[in-house]
């Protein structure tokens, strides 16, 4: 009749957790949203927010460490910002998204044939156009 207390186990310390292959792939589809949206920087028909705000999400998911760095890049974290804030794009983003798409649709009607693939992809480049240049701007609260 003589019952032994239950064993308990010691007091887990707080640590790093293990990169597991769920947070892996998070951190790696992050890191090559990252990647795409840099290259969209440069080419027009790659979009740049959107590829960062993707980043942003999965680095969330797998990574807060790499999520606050993308938010501590110049030339992306006021952009994700101000779209997280108010659904804004800057004025300067707009007119670079806009005439890029604008250089795109030029090249495209110049490169492709005659036919309704020319037209629906140029009628696509300028609906998300209006789109970009329809959103507001951030307010002057920084």
């Amino acid at each position: 009749m003589n019952k032994k207390p239950p064993v308990s186990s010691p007091p887990k310390r707080p640590s790093k957790e293990p990169l597991t292959l769920v947070r892996a792939l998070w951190v790696g589809l992050a890191a090559l949203s990252f990647g795409i949206g840099v290259i969209g920087i440069f080419l027009p028909l790659l979009p740049t927010t959107e590829f960062m705000l993707g980043a942003i999400y999965c680095a969330s998911k797998g990574s807060p460490r790499f999520e606050a760095w993308i938010r501590s890049r110049r030339y992306v974290g006021p952009l994700i910002k101000n779209w997280e804030r108010e659904r804004a794009i800057s004025r300067r983003a707009k007119y670079i998204a806009v005439s890029s798409i604008f250089a795109s649709a030029m090249i495209l009607l110049w490169h492709l044939g005659e036919g309704w693939l020319r037209w629906a992809i140029v009628a696509l480049l300028a609906c998300i156009a209006c789109w970009l240049a329809t959103r507001p701007e951030p307010s002057a609260r920084d």
